[in-house]
């Protein structure tokens, strides 16, 4: 059986957590395709250690000048040509949207169908998935024919673990990509935030209409900070001004993951949880019991959340000594 390829999304040899996802999701996949799993980096980039820990049985190391930073026709292109060359049973990758991105582009240059953002699949002659859609408030069951099977799955829908721990092989495979296709490769880069950020932050504080204005969001700053977190922020709270774009969690914002998500004042539209609902722990403020986030969440508080988030706080320095 010819092997499935995982593309791991990276930056300038960083990686982030969705790759290692995609390498959970993929050995399992492969185990249940009977084929190995091969990794696929693309640049010079070494993530060999990482493929190996996670039970790819090979890398293939995509080379050429123009892969020294990102860019999704060259990256596309040049997975293309290796498909070409390698003919996999499988190419994929996980649904961010750098990876759909890539994927996208793969199955563009190749002619091929593409299924994005699968939350299962049961490989065979001809491959069934079910898969999100609409942001989360639809799943379609899909069924999938063609040479090569490209397929992305979902970002969150698996936990990463290590497993099948290997010593990969490595192979290089030289991509001859046109000057043109230079043109989407990033150039520069402006820091917008350091440290923390909303996507991969332990602990999210976020507000919602609620929380009444932009001052009010000092006491979920405070909290935040207090637990090593991030501030976010329904769709409402963007529109009144109260806080940038960058902060909105949902379906046109972020999706997060954290250990913990506390929604105060947030009634929990459906793209809203959308962007939320891949939280491990849930803790709901709010004065209104019948609030859809409080009716999803694990724990909830049904009180004034100007007079629970500051009482948190409070606790917290006092059992630190502060």
């Amino acid at each position: 059986m010819t092997a499935l390829m995982v593309v791991l999304e990276h930056d300038r040899g960083e990686v982030p957590v969705g790759s290692l996802e995609a390498l959970t999701a993929g050995r399992a996949l492969a185990a249940d395709m009977g084929a190995p799993m091969e990794a696929v980096v693309v640049g010079d980039a070494d993530l060999t250690a990482v493929a190996g820990e996670y039970g790819a049985s090979a890398v293939h190391q995509v080379t050429n000048a123009m892969l020294s930073d990102y860019g999704p026709d060259a990256w596309g292109e040049a997975v293309a040509q290796l498909a070409r060359s390698a003919a996999p049973a499988a190419v994929m990758a996980v649904g961010t949207d750098r990876g759909n991105e890539v994927m996208a582009q793969i199955a563009a240059r190749l002619d091929l169908p593409f299924v994005a953002n699968c939350l299962s699949i049961e490989p065979g002659d001809s491959w069934s998935m079910t898969r999100v859609q609409w942001g989360g408030s639809l799943l379609e069951d899909s069924t999938l024919t063609a040479d090569i099977k490209l397929v992305s799955f979902a970002h969150h829908a698996v936990e990463a673990a290590a497993g099948g721990a290997t010593t990969p092989s490595v192979t290089s495979f030289d991509a001859d990509l046109d000057a043109s296709l230079a043109a989407t490769v990033i150039t520069d880069r402006v820091v917008l935030a350091s440290g923390v950020t909303l996507s991969t932050a332990p602990v999210v504080v976020s507000g919602g209409r609620g929380v009444g204005s932009e001052d009010a969001f000092a006491p979920l700053e405070e909290l935040a900070e207090l637990l090593g977190g991030r501030v976010g922020c329904s769709r409402a709270v963007t529109n009144n001004g109260w806080r940038p774009h960058s902060d909105q969690v949902g379906q046109t914002g972020t999706r997060i993951a954290p250990e913990i998500y506390i929604a105060c004042g947030i009634s929990g539209a459906i793209q809203h949880w959308v962007g939320a609902m891949a939280s491990k722990n849930i803790l709901a403020i709010n004065t209104d019991s019948d609030a859809n986030m409080v009716t999803k969440a694990g724990y909830a508080v049904i009180a004034d959340l100007h007079e629970v988030v500051p009482a948190i706080s409070a606790e917290i320095r006092r059992r630190r000594g502060e």
